[in-house]
């Protein structure tokens, strides 16, 4: 509550559009503190009219009389951690929570919550493109509002990454492959109704993220609680700030310290330009070419967006850049062409 209203007397001024309680597994939390938390936040800031109020949710965690709860205490929204609906699957992505019990815990949301959402990873160990489809016709026939599809990257640094670099994910598809099942996920949900308004999210009209636009559109928000990580502008400067990892080292520096944040330095305009081409081109509706230009001081290379437009992977509408289905399967590539 604390850290609330130290941050809340540098932005009172505000209209909040959402909140998200994420990070791991908050619908362990009891209730009753979901509730107070919410208050605490409308009592220093204004809401929109649609306050958008997500809870993410281990499947394994969920339980019908607290998700009454949360509802009754203002959570509007859900995220689920399905990632898999494949049992061998799930336990080779460190699940610890069945298909049968994901299934169970979706239906008890959908009973709760108008908004309900959840994940799944493809391009998975030894998955071919057959067996994704017939997992991803399961998931589209439980009639979610809204779907986040996630292709299974490598990155160093990670546990995978990791696990990866010793040899022990063997198996998993070409790029090729991989690219089919994209345009398959991207054919399926829009046979559906699911209209893919991101790289990796699919919703139907009217249930996109609130909280997830407002990062792919740049805007910002503000990180509370242990390893959150923030984009907040006061006084015409935009910080960026990260919070202590640890949920006891971020308690104690709360309390001794006044302030949960370990880190906050101001974003340089050419910082800023950059995150906002890197987060807007994930979304299907592309970016504001005047707003890079007035974070930047500078215009694109118009060499660099017709080479880039003759391969139909960028187009240019109404004062917008977008990346065409094509350029967002090898988004990586656009952005280093774009930025460099």
């Amino acid at each position: 509550m604390n850290e609330i209203k130290r941050v809340s007397e540098k932005t009172s001024n505000r209209i909040l559009n959402s909140v998200f309680f994420g990070g791991g597994t908050p619908s362990l939390i009891e209730p009753s503190i979901i509730g107070d938390v919410l208050n605490e936040i409308q009592k220093h800031w204004k809401t929109k009219n649609n306050f958008e109020v997500t809870l993410e949710a281990n499947p394994g965690s969920v339980d019908a009389k607290n998700f009454k709860a949360y509802k009754e205490a203002g959570v509007n929204r859900t995220s689920m951690g399905i990632q898999s609906l494949n049992t061998k699957d799930l336990k080779a992505l460190g699940r610890t929570h069945t298909v049968e019990e994901a299934l169970a815990a979706f239906e008890i949301a959908r009973q709760n919550f108008k908004a309900v959402s959840f994940d799944l990873i493809y391009a998975r160990q030894n998955q071919n493109i057959n067996q994704w489809e017939k997992e991803l016709s399961l998931a589209l026939s439980l009639e979610a509002s809204h779907m986040s599809l996630y292709q299974l990257t490598i990155e160093q640094g990670t546990a995978f990454g990791d696990r990866y670099n010793r040899g022990l994910l063997k198996g998993l598809p070409n790029d090729d492959t991989s690219a089919d099942m994209y345009d398959l996920t991207l054919s399926l949900c829009e046979d559906r109704g699911l209209v893919s308004y991101e790289v990796s999210n699919y919703a139907h009209q009217g249930y996109e993220s609130i909280h997830n636009l407002i990062y792919w559109r740049y805007g910002d928000y503000i990180g509370i609680g242990p390893g959150a990580h923030g984009r907040l502008t006061i006084d015409g400067k935009k910080y960026a700030t990260e919070t202590v990892l640890s949920p006891e080292a971020w308690l104690k520096k709360v309390e001794c310290d006044g302030s949960g944040e370990s880190n906050s330095v101001v974003l340089t305009d050419q910082q800023q330009a950059a995150e906002f081409v890197m987060m807007g081109l994930r979304l299907k509706e592309g970016i504001n070419y005047q707003r890079f230009k007035n974070l930047s001081g500078s215009a694109f290379s118009k060499t660099k967006l017709n080479f880039l437009k003759d391969l139909n992977l960028i187009e240019e509408k109404d004062g917008y850049i977008a990346t065409t289905n094509s350029g967002r399967k090898v988004l990586n590539s656009v952005l280093t062409e774009l930025l460099n």
